[in-house]
């Protein structure tokens, strides 16, 4: 019924006729018979055809239009629900852009000089910044943005109102150029600008040397005491350079070893660069040797290797990962039946070897047995990694 209901006038108009003839044939037939027109019946066939055609066409009619009410135009329906997933992923976009924003610091590694004159790396909290290369250098500068974080005991390296103009990288070089305010620093800070500014940019991946410019000019010696630069500085150069030990210093190559260093309650890691005998073909047992003899007395730093240390083997290499077995005085004042070592000592050796190149783990063992613990009584069976940032407060 609800589909006749929407059928066409026409199909309403010929139908009455329909009925109309079918009622005038009844009545004719009943009075006596009398035989219709020719053109009635014609009528009347064409009447019937008609309707049913009408019939058929109301039908489908009745069809579409309940389609119609069912299904709404695709395309209108999809061009909304486009204009809202657009919309939807624009929302997304900005909602991670705020969140990726909202990470309001990093961690970065300066190299800050502490109250015995080392240079030495801290990690600490800076803004989130694209620019992570330029910010660095602009947190090694004194009385600026470092000043509200610096550590108990730490200063900043570059002079005062140093302006941080660029940093350009390429090719695995970073080119920084400064403001005249660079060159007003003291001479005895010079060799330590060089080497706070070339360590902390060459915590980043692609860098892997130092150019220094000062308005726009390139510097091929430090501006105070001519210092060389050359083509650039790199971390083969050095840190907190200490040749006490070496008789001819053209027989021997630098090796860079970490010893510990003191604020109060705070311990840290220094790296100090050694002159070591050419005669010496393992770099790893000259660096585990040097451990042992420890640092310069006059430096203020310390080492907590006991003299009777020694490796009893030497050091075996696979897949990244030295493996160092030693003496029972690698417990230092420890039991030895505890098999405890040092967690200074652990880390002096892990920051130490994994300084050079290929080497990324350190096991150890102690008369060929790897049952050792550390002082927090974790197991040593396994070998121990560098840690991602030094100096954190925590190894």
């Amino acid at each position: 019924m609800s589909k006749l209901f929407f059928c066409p006038l026409n199909f309403w108009l010929e139908l009455v006729y329909f009925f109309s003839m079918l009622v005038y044939i009844v009545v004719q037939t009943a009075l006596g018979g009398i035989v219709m027109p020719k053109n009635r019946w014609v009528n009347v066939t064409a009447a019937v055809l008609a309707t049913f055609v009408l019939l058929s066409g109301c039908s489908s009619f009745g069809s579409k239009s309940s389609k119609q009410e069912i299904d709404p135009p695709q395309d209108i329906t999809y061009l909304e629900d486009g204009d809202q997933l657009d919309q939807q992923l624009d929302s997304a976009k900005s909602t991670s852009d705020k969140e990726e924003s909202s990470k309001e610091t990093v961690k970065r590694v300066l190299y800050l000089i502490d109250k015995n004159g080392m240079v030495v790396p801290q990690t600490l909290e800076l803004p989130n910044t694209k620019e992570v290369a330029k910010q660095a250098v602009e947190y090694l500068v004194a009385g600026g943005p470092v000043s509200n974080i610096l550590p108990n005991g730490f200063r900043a390296v570059l002079p005062e109102d140093t302006v941080v103009k660029g940093v350009d990288i390429k090719d695995g070089t970073a080119i920084v150029d400064f403001s005249n305010e660079f060159t007003n620093y003291k001479p005895e800070d010079e060799e330590k600008i060089l080497q706070a500014i070339t360590w902390t940019l060459t915590q980043f991946k692609n860098i892997n040397k130092v150019k220094l410019w000062v308005n726009g000019h390139e510097l091929k010696e430090m501006p105070v005491n001519g210092t060389p630069i050359g083509e650039g500085t790199t971390r083969k150069d050095g840190i907190n350079i200490d040749t006490s030990d070496a008789v001819d210093i053209t027989d021997t190559h630098p090796l860079t070893v970490y010893y510990i260093g003191e604020e109060g309650d705070n311990v840290y890691y220094v790296p100090v660069t050694k002159r070591i005998s050419n005669e010496e073909k393992d770099e790893v047992v000259a660096a585990v040797n040097a451990l042992v003899e420890g640092p310069d007395r006059s430096s203020g730093l310390l080492s907590e290797f006991q003299s009777e240390v020694k490796l009893i083997e030497k050091p075996k290499y696979e897949d990244g990962q030295v493996t160092l077995n030693f003496n029972e005085a690698i417990y230092g004042s420890y039991d030895e039946e505890k098999k405890i070592v040092s967690n200074h000592v652990i880390n002096s050796l892990v920051l130490t070897l994994t300084e050079q190149e290929g080497i990324e783990k350190v096991a150890l063992k102690v008369n060929g047995k790897q049952d050792l613990v550390n002082e927090d009584g974790k197991s040593l069976s396994e070998p121990v990694s560098r840690p991602e940032n030094v100096n954190t407060g925590s190894f």
